[in-house]
């Protein structure tokens, strides 16, 4: 097992794990567009094969994770490639951040557990990203109605 950094000879392989994963290599937040692909962030690699990864785009001292991606659930490897984006924040002193959707349950326990809080809501913000991805579904498959983005800011806990 290994996290590494990710260089210009993983793009092709990230390409095709993004168009899969995401049904595109776009990503949009907040209005922005980001082509995961060309991000920087991390991969978890294990037995030759790459089993998570972390993408983020930084803007001045604001580092907002764009994607967090593990092919092996409950395994510890999203917990492995925050912590590294994490000690790289503290060590450069970005501040983290990011935005997630209303029915992504899951995102929300997980990063609300790691130290991250709910700072905004931005109510309907999902019809404006699906004009620019249209490929965004309606329906989680929960059943959740996609409607907004909610940001999350990462915030050091005081115990270290």
């Amino acid at each position: 097992m290994s996290i590494i950094k990710i260089t210009d000879q993983h793009r092709e392989a990230l390409r095709t794990l993004f168009e899969s994963t995401w049904g595109s290599c776009l990503m949009v937040s907040r209005g922005a567009v980001h082509r995961l692909d060309k991000l920087p962030g991390f991969i978890f690699y294990e037995d030759e094969m790459i089993k998570g990864i972390i993408t983020y785009h930084l803007a001045g001292k604001q580092c907002e994770i764009v994607s967090l991606d593990s092919f092996s659930e409950n395994r510890g490897i999203g917990s492995s490639l925050l912590n590294a984006l994490i000690e790289l924040a503290n060590k450069e002193k970005w501040q983290l951040w990011l935005i997630t959707t209303n029915d992504n349950t899951r995102a929300l326990h997980f990063y609300q557990k790691r130290g991250f809080r709910l700072s905004n809501i931005y109510w309907n913000a999902v019809d404006a990203a699906r004009k620019i991805k249209p490929e965004i579904p309606v329906m989680s498959s929960d059943g959740i109605p996609i409607q907004h983005e909610i940001e999350l800011v990462y915030q050091k806990d005081e115990r270290g």
